[in-house]
């Protein structure tokens, strides 16, 4: 079930927000808790009912796997509760990918039935494999199953995300507040969700048209000009910001409705002036997984091995080579190596992850050349950042073409388009703005009619630059009236700037102002999932 289908809007949230409230109403706390893990199971049976006993037999596993941590701390239980989940989604993703390489290289030919990616699995499989590693470290433990059960399978963020950390949603499932229904959560929860639901069926949907007729020319072998490949591939850049910060404040939202605070999952990534501080506002909560599991344990275990071999260790500002590749480079580009072959079986995503490692690399190294430096004035700082704005915003674009494009091939096809290699064409559709100097173009400018060109879709991407560049996301928008929680997680997070200075006219707060605004959004979006089929969420694949 999708959150842009008109089954789940019209009577699978407010049926579940009914049941859930009653029985907290009746102060059977245990069975709204039940009736909600119930209510999950259902949302995820809704696609494929076969894959219920996967997610079914997932959660189980990793409950009594952590119980026995908690109870033996075996350094061995945990190893074999980490290689199952990871058994399994190897077998669900990568099997035929791994399968396909082994006979292109051994010119095998083996063979293997077709295995359909269960929805959500990267998700919900990092997700647990965090939980047993705490409570192998004695960090948490969890005695209730049904909380448990909520903990991993609640359908806000069970298909894509967040994934959410047992010390931020189990201890809500616990507080007696969120079985009462709250005015002022509901407020919160569906002007977020229509936003996000705008952004997703109005923008995501409307702008992949730009970006799907412009990759599928160049998968099917076509000529693709410097133009048209930028065009289709910040096309495809704004799509998946819209569609994958549509998703975020939806499930935020949903979150809300339930009184429950899911973590920030997105956060302007386009802002960011650095790709260190891209990867801390794309996807925070798998940046954050990584950084916890996987970065920082390298990074500690080659420290302690340096220091255990007498070896200099990397200080702040240094750019010592041998101390910077093994704490720094090296774990950078091993980590997102992981990010990339999680995101999907392709040599594309591989690519993706392993360019992300560079990029990486060099901001780390960027960042101790400078701290050697003397500091930059305020007034230069001030320039400075405009500029790592632009120039992080063009190598996410640059690696967005592996993540978007179907193969290698595919991508490079696209990207020697974009580095402009051959001729230089001009839109005929702009032509007449030449006038007189048309006949006098260089011979390697050609004027001529660009079939994946047009004029609205550079207003489009104009327009949606500006909205991503210029204005506050939803979060900040809502933060003036989140941080007065000292609890919310959600107005901790991003409250700071917007919080303190933007105007009152600019912040939201549950007036009939923003009841018009909501109103408006949602029943655009309505009207848009009523007329078509809805389309999928692209981190829905992964």
């Amino acid at each position: 079930m999708l959150f842009n289908s008109v089954e789940f809007v019209s009577w699978f949230v407010p049926v579940t927000l009914a049941g859930f409230f009653l029985l907290g109403h009746w102060r059977l706390e245990r069975f709204a808790i039940a009736f909600l893990v119930l209510m999950s199971l259902f949302f995820y049976a809704w696609w494929r009912i076969e894959y219920l006993a996967l997610l079914v037999g997932s959660i189980l596993f990793n409950y009594y796997v952590g119980r026995l941590l908690t109870e033996y701390r075996s350094r061995w239980l945990l190893a074999f509760g980490v290689a199952a989940n990871l058994g399994v989604l190897g077998y669900y993703k990568y099997s035929l990918f791994v399968l396909g390489n082994i006979n292109l290289a051994f010119d095998t030919s083996f063979t293997m039935s077709a295995v359909l990616l269960p929805l959500g699995i990267s998700f919900f499989t990092f997700q647990q494999i965090a939980y047993l590693i705490d409570n192998y470290g004695g960090i948490t433990k969890e005695h209730s199953f049904f909380n448990y059960a909520l903990f991993v399978s609640f359908f806000p963020q069970l298909i894509a995300g967040p994934i959410v950390h047992h010390k931020e949603i189990l201890p809500q499932f616990r507080d007696p507040k969120t079985f009462v229904p709250n005015l002022e959560n509901l407020s919160v929860g569906l002007t977020i969700f229509a936003i996000g639901l705008f952004k997703k069926v109005i923008i995501a949907d409307r702008i992949s048209v730009y970006s799907t007729r412009v990759f599928d020319a160049a998968a099917a072998g076509e000529t693709i000009t410097f133009v048209e490949s930028w065009g289709g591939a910040v096309a495809f850049t704004l799509q998946l910001y819209f569609d994958f910060s549509g998703y975020s404040d939806m499930a935020i939202g949903l979150g809300w409705l339930f009184g429950i605070r899911l973590p920030v999952n997105f956060n302007s990534p386009y802002k960011a002036a650095s790709i260190i501080e891209f990867w801390q506002r794309w996807h925070i909560t798998l940046t954050r997984f990584l950084t916890a599991y996987i970065y920082n344990p390298i990074v500690m275990s080659l420290t302690r091995r340096r220091m255990a071999a007498g070896k200099p260790l990397l200080r702040r500002g240094s750019m010592q080579i041998g101390p910077f590749v093994m704490l720094l480079a090296l774990p950078s580009l091993f980590t997102m190596f992981v990010a990339g072959v999680w995101h999907g079986a392709g040599f594309q995503f591989i690519i993706f992850g392993v360019l992300h490692g560079v990029y990486l690399v060099i901001n780390h190294a960027w960042r101790a050349i400078r701290g050697k430096s003397r500091p930059l004035s305020p007034r230069a700082a001030l320039l400075m950042r405009p500029i790592g704005v632009i120039i992080t915003f063009i190598a996410v674009v640059v690696s967005l073409v592996f993540f978007r494009a179907e193969s290698v091939p595919h991508a490079l096809a696209m990207l020697s388009s974009m580095a402009g290699l051959g001729d230089i064409v001009i839109p005929y559709q702009y032509g007449r703005y030449l006038g007189s100097l048309r006949e006098g173009l260089p011979a390697f400018i050609e004027l001529r009619w660009l079939d994946y060109y047009d004029t609205e879709q550079v207003m489009w991407l104009l327009l949606l630059m500006a909205v991503v560049w210029i204005l506050p996301n939803t979060q900040d928008w809502v933060a003036f009236h989140a941080a007065k929680k000292k609890d919310d997680q959600l107005g901790t997070q991003t409250a700071g700037l917007f919080a303190q200075l933007i105007k009152p006219v600019r912040e939201w707060s549950p007036n009939h102002a923003t009841a018009i605004l909501t109103g408006l959004l949602a029943s655009l979006s309505l009207l848009e999932i009523v007329s078509e089929a809805p389309s999928e969420f692209l981190y829905f694949n992964f």
